[in-house]
């Protein structure tokens, strides 16, 4: 805890945001971090509440309280308080490979669950760890950490982004030859082609990269195991960890759907991502939306990123549709509280300029010379039934679906290897040990857990390390 009487003395301050206008100029990043000493005054609110809820519960299941790493919340927020900058880095990083990443695109359940969010004023958790994590890179405390001895193991990971990452460094630490397997050009997956660099600028990903590499991690890029790279390349590895995504999109089959300007919210993002960072797109059609009327379908983050690079870009009018009604404005505490809740949750890039709109069901898309330029939509009830009479329809030029991801891309890689599904088509295999149905193959991840958060990725790639490192040695000091 932090200091007794602080939550008493100070209250909740958390980080600003640079003004929309000036904000929506450039492509970085825009939070603005607190001072030194507001951010111990806001460690000092950390209280003993006997129970953290911040840290102790999150590894049962989604949607129960805490943090999924299970972070050490009020030991580093009283690390902080006193000053200890590079104890609490140490602590951090014991159990958050990438804290860096959490303190800024985490929605922060452990803020939810925080004893003083009882009363609206949780401990600004999430801030604190980012200062951490920025003062640990800046400071030059991130440092490979290697490996005593070699254990003369080969293990194969498929897929780079945070479940992968989080695996291979585990595995590279405890002594094991690590070989990554990335189809794209660099790593980090959705952390470097999904999530804007407005929200988190790439050199955070690349300073990752270099230390894996120091710790001993080979990684191989443009490597499609199951496009350019044959599958029977896995043969050559004592164990596998499959950590792609959940990369099939949820379609929305209707009457105009085939109409150009029509697009994944996925075929969007990463293009933006790539022109940031001078990659080339890859000889794909480009797609922008500077001049254009711009509709997102889906309220989730990802609808979220695609409204913050619209305007970015240019869009002459953002619009944003959502199915589901609208949440309520606060969530009634005794019912919800330490679990996270269901409420309106207004993003940064909500407040640049979209127009949001809930429960609104698009029945068709409408055109000319074969490009989309009307949505035909209706309000729905509770049921999700349309409501008689509330029939509109909106000018579109571009549309961006952003719904949301089924499972992850079954042809290719898992079909070929002979992976079982589990009921919603993800990668099966259980969190007690990780193991897929084709022995020496492991899952974790998106691919296994289905669409999730950043958090969850780099928890089950931790936990899968384990797993594997159990798996060839007969045990593991590796933590789960």
């Amino acid at each position: 805890m932090g200091k007794i009487t602080g939550f008493l003395e100070i209250e909740r301050e958390d980080r600003d945001y640079l003004p929309v206008e000036e904000r929506v100029k450039t492509w970085r990043e825009f939070v603005l971090p607190l001072p030194e000493k507001d951010t111990r005054d806001q460690a000092a609110r950390c209280m003993d509440c006997g129970i953290p809820y911040c840290h102790g519960t999150g590894s049962v299941a989604p949607g129960t309280p805490g943090c999924p790493v299970n972070n050490q919340i009020p030991d580093w927020n009283d690390l902080v308080y006193k000053g200890e900058w590079e104890e609490a880095a140490r602590n951090l990083h014991s159990t958050n490979n990438f804290p860096e990443v959490t303190g800024r695109v985490c929605p922060a359940p452990c803020e939810a669950s925080c004893t003083l969010n009882i009363d609206n004023n949780p401990v600004a958790i999430k801030t604190i760890e980012c200062a951490i994590a920025d003062r640990a890179i800046a400071s030059g405390w991130i440092k490979p950490e290697l490996p005593p001895s070699k254990t003369g193991k080969k293990v194969a990971i498929v897929g780079s982004g945070p479940a992968g990452m989080a695996c291979a460094q585990q595995l590279a630490r405890a002594g094991h030859d690590v070989h990554l397997f990335e189809k794209h050009g660099k790593a980090g997956g959705l952390l470097r082609y999904g999530i804007p660099d407005f929200k988190m600028e790439k050199g955070v990903v690349d300073i990752r990269v270099t230390q894996m590499e120091a710790e001993g991690v080979t990684f191989h890029y443009n490597a499609h195991i199951g496009g350019n790279v044959p599958v029977e390349v896995l043969k050559n590895y004592d164990a596998v960890a499959l950590t792609g995504g959940a990369e099939a999109p949820r379609d929305l089959l209707i009457e105009g759907r085939n109409l150009d300007g029509i697009h994944y919210a996925m075929d969007f993002l990463p293009q933006q991502n790539r022109r940031v960072s001078g990659e080339p797109l890859g000889g794909v059609k480009e797609i922008l939306a500077g001049g254009k009327h711009v509709v997102v379908i889906g309220g989730g983050d990802t609808g979220s990123d695609c409204i913050g690079t619209s305007i970015r870009q240019g869009a002459k009018s953002v619009t944003n549709f959502e199915i589901m009604p609208q949440p309520p404005e606060h969530e009634n505490k005794a019912l919800t509280w330490p679990n996270w809740p269901l409420k309106l949750r207004t993003s940064s890039s909500h407040e640049e300029g979209a127009q949001r709109q809930f429960a609104v069901l698009t029945q068709k898309f409408t055109g000319e010379n074969g490009k989309v330029k009307k949505l035909h939509c209706v309000k729905v009830d509770g049921a999700f039934k349309p409501v008689p009479g509330s029939e509109f329809v909106i000018d579109a030029d571009l549309v961006l679906l952003a719904m949301g991801f089924v499972h992850p891309v079954q042809q290719g890689l898992l079909k070929s290897l002979g992976i079982a599904f589990d009921p919603r088509g993800n990668a099966k295999a259980s969190t007690d040990d990780y193991k897929t149905s084709v022995p020496k193959v492991f899952a974790a991840g998106d691919m296994r857990r289905g669409q999730s958060l950043v958090v969850w990725a780099i928890r089950e790639g931790r936990q899968c390390a384990n797993a594997i490192d159990t798996f060839l040695m007969g045990s593991s000091t590796l933590p789960r």
